[in-house]
């Protein structure tokens, strides 16, 4: 196993793709987001095909006046092609509480200037919205502790205009302990298809002991609904991965 010790004697270990990480640690700061997008595209199936979804929902949204909002916009990709696919119309605020991926979001904004998308760092929680038509998290929500969650649901919800969206993608448990456990084989199967040898793939979970928590779809559908949706609906599922489309 690749792994190097600090001179505080933290022990780091690859998982993959030049990110390293130790256990019960996983942080989207440091130098991680050099190597964030080739490392999320390869580790989170149809990561690309998920930002496609997004985009072609968001027609149904935006207007000429709209304001819109990434939820951990980490380098941001996605909010870029939003922006460039409603160049005329809406202000895109891409939000990412690590200051490393909001300088690199903003490094890779110089190279293709636009004028309608900016980035900030700051914290979902508390960020002052503006009533918003279109709220975007991609595979965001799963990484805030269980205990704010659904403060973070109901502020996204009282964000939203009347008939706006809130797009969610998330990973997902399964809705009992023999489907959770099937769902977690053919994930790691998946990774050893993308090229992670084993140490990588055991590295990557352990970095992430307390830090990501995902809830089942059920659980997901009942936080949305206790925040105030009524209609919402999966416009994606792939092994335990699903992407949640609601209406206000």
């Amino acid at each position: 196993m690749s792994a190097l010790t600090t001179s505080l004697g933290t022990l780091y270990e690859t998982v993959g793709d030049g990110v390293e990480s130790s256990n019960a640690s996983w942080s989207f700061g440091g130098t991680t987001p050099e190597h964030f997008d080739t490392h999320v595209s390869k580790s989170v199936p149809k990561y690309k095909d998920g930002h496609d979804i997004v985009l072609s929902l968001s027609d149904f949204f935006v207007k000429t006046d709209s304001t819109c909002y990434e939820l951990g916009s980490s380098t941001g990709t996605l909010t870029r092609q939003l922006a460039q696919r409603h160049f005329a119309s809406a202000k895109w605020v891409g939000i990412d509480v690590e200051e490393a991926m909001t300088r690199k979001a903003n490094e890779l904004l110089s190279v293709s200037p636009q004028h309608n998308v900016s980035f900030i760092t700051d914290d979902i929680l508390s960020f002052p919205y503006e009533k918003s038509d279109l709220i975007v998290a991609y595979y965001t929500i799963q990484f805030v502790h269980p205990r704010i969650r659904q403060a973070l649901f109901d502020r996204i919800y009282e964000s939203l205009n009347w008939g706006g969206s809130f797009i969610m993608f998330e990973k997902v448990r399964g809705p009992d302990a023999r489907f959770q456990d099937i769902l977690s084989s053919l994930y790691v199967d998946y990774k050893r298809d993308q090229g992670y040898s084993a140490d990588e793939i055991l590295a990557k979970t352990r970095s992430l002991k307390g830090v990501l928590e995902p809830f089942s779809t059920m659980g997901n559908i009942d936080m949305l609904s206790r925040a105030g949706f009524r209609d919402i609906t999966s416009v994606f599922k792939y092994i335990c991965f699903e992407g949640f489309f609601c209406i206000k």
